[in-house]
């Protein structure tokens, strides 16, 4: 293998060779494993829609508990705000919502601000959760 150049010089040129070797190395690898990502085990199955069957309006007369929390940091059931604002107060007012109803299982709407704080958001589902409730539809933030 001849340098070329005079004694002395410095070699400033790059090997090629073993970075080609990393290249065909990465590209057979690649060939190999290709086909197995097409059988990948995670198929997701979108929702069936039935058109034939719209589902029921809802009752006026059924009873659900509209949860509002303001950036604020201020829990409101129903337009009566809960004072302290945590789980175990929240819990006591869907239980005496579930009472009055004569079910368990009534549908909680929890709205709340853009910029209200997490805890209190959480402290509504905890307190949903503790009560058994199983319709808990959580709108989009307010702005």
């Amino acid at each position: 293998m001849a340098m070329g150049g005079k004694a002395g010089e410095v070699f400033t040129e790059i090997n090629v060779t073993p970075l080609t070797d990393v290249f065909l190395v990465l590209l057979v690898i690649m060939i190999l494993i290709a086909p197995l990502v097409n059988q990948a085990v995670l198929k997701v199955d979108p929702p069936q829609v039935n058109s034939k069957n719209p589902p029921p309006p809802p009752d006026p007369k059924e009873v659900k508990v509209n949860v509002d929390v303001t950036k604020d940091g201020e829990i409101k059931i129903d337009g009566t705000a809960i004072n302290p604002p945590d789980t175990a107060g929240v819990m006591k007012v869907i239980k005496a919502a579930q009472a009055k109803a004569g079910k368990e299982d009534i549908p909680v709407i929890l709205n709340s601000d853009e910029d209200a704080l997490q805890k209190f958001v959480v402290a509504v589902m905890d307190a949903s959760a503790g009560c058994n409730i199983k319709k808990l539809s959580i709108l989009p933030p307010r702005k």
